[in-house]
């Protein structure tokens, strides 16, 4: 076995196709070759008659997967090789919509971080278990990025302004805020995960299983402030959402640490990538799920070709410096034009999913 083909190991327990993320020194990060292979391995499981469910794991104590190979991203940008990263892309993307219309249960046994790449592999399938450790976020506008892997799609559906609120920010739902969103289906102690594993591997019904080991969610961080959410990012632009929040911090409300708190955190993104990401999360809650997959290719085919991508992730993962030099460095700086060029269509190059 060759370095890449351990970094995905399948194999068949009983009537479950298993898929284990192993590249924990990396905090499971997908690769283009993880991505192709677990391609593979779903269209013949899929059409597999004695596999009745996947089951999708993971190797290491911190995370399921913290997202996709930036660094190998930012390789290729600084080399000029956008064009071979946009491959990636289209591989990722396809996958993502692959595992979106399985026929059979797929379930993701998520304890730790599951971010970007990893939300990409897990929340687009029928069971998502939470353990006691996880923790979902999509803060990709912290790298002069965007929400994708069908986080135009997923995040739109969660309730109220929520999708919003974690889209602009990157903050993190843990156990039972991912429980009462919608971002998981289940929580199982992390205790008992090895147990559910097995149990899965059975002929039991998925959802038998789950009723067995499932636990109901505390009441959680973020869903009791949802009605705070909800009229702050209900507000009509990112400097409307950040005027919104300035109000509420002045205010002496309940919620006015948390607001003061909140518009700093935004404050310290790339404001292009703020932008593209209103406007997506926007687009995405009236789209189909494969209107949502080709806008994202849209944009991702313009962000390549930009400057915020490659600054974030040397401020964050190369230097970590964690002092990026945004362009443009204000929201006022991004004309709408800008914004928009990232949503025009890509005649021959759009992504036409099977």
């Amino acid at each position: 076995m060759d370095a890449a083909s351990a970094d995905v190991l399948f194999e068949r327990r009983d009537t479950a196709g298993v898929v284990t993320l192993n590249r924990p020194q990396a905090l499971n990060a997908v690769t283009h070759f993880m991505i192709d292979a677990l391609a593979e391995k779903l269209a013949a499981w899929a059409h597999d008659g004695s596999v009745s469910r996947v089951i999708v794991k993971a190797n290491g104590d911190r995370a399921f997967s913290a997202g996709g190979d930036i660094r190998a991203l930012y390789e290729q940008g600084r080399a000029g090789r956008q064009a071979d990263a946009l491959q990636f892309f289209r591989a990722e993307y396809t996958l993502n919509a692959a595992i979106k219309r399985f026929p059979k249960p797929y379930v993701s046994l998520i304890d730790g971080i599951v971010m970007g790449g990893g939300v990409g592999i897990s929340v687009h399938g029928s069971h998502r278990i939470a353990g006691d450790g996880y923790q979902f976020a999509m803060p990709e506008v912290g790298i002069g990025f965007f929400p994708d892997v069908g986080a135009t799609w997923a995040l739109p559906r969660l309730p109220g302004e929520i999708g919003l609120y974690l889209a602009l920010t990157g903050h993190r739902l843990k156990t039972s805020d991912g429980v009462l969103t919608g971002a998981a289906t289940h929580h199982v102690h992390s205790a008992r995960f090895a147990e559910l594993f097995d149990a899965l591997c059975g002929a039991q019904p998925v959802n038998a299983v789950l009723a067995d080991f499932g636990v109901a969610p505390g009441a959680g961080e973020t869903i009791p402030r949802r009605r705070t959410i909800d009229r702050i990012f209900s507000s009509p632009s990112v400097e409307a959402v950040l005027a919104a929040l300035e109000t509420e911090a002045k205010s002496g409300s309940g919620d006015a640490q948390w607001a003061a708190e909140t518009a700093a955190t935004i404050a310290s993104k790339s404001p292009t990538s703020l932008k593209i990401a209103y406007e997506q999360m926007r687009r995405g809650a009236v789209l189909s799920f494969a209107g949502c997959m080709a806008l994202e290719f849209r944009i991702v085919s313009r962000v390549l070709y930009g400057h915020d991508l490659y600054e974030g992730i040397r401020a964050v993962i190369i230097d970590k410096d964690n002092t990026p030099k945004w362009r443009p460095a204000r929201l006022g700086e991004v004309s709408e034009g800008e914004v928009m060029r990232h949503f025009e269509p890509l005649g021959a190059d759009e992504l036409i999913l099977p």
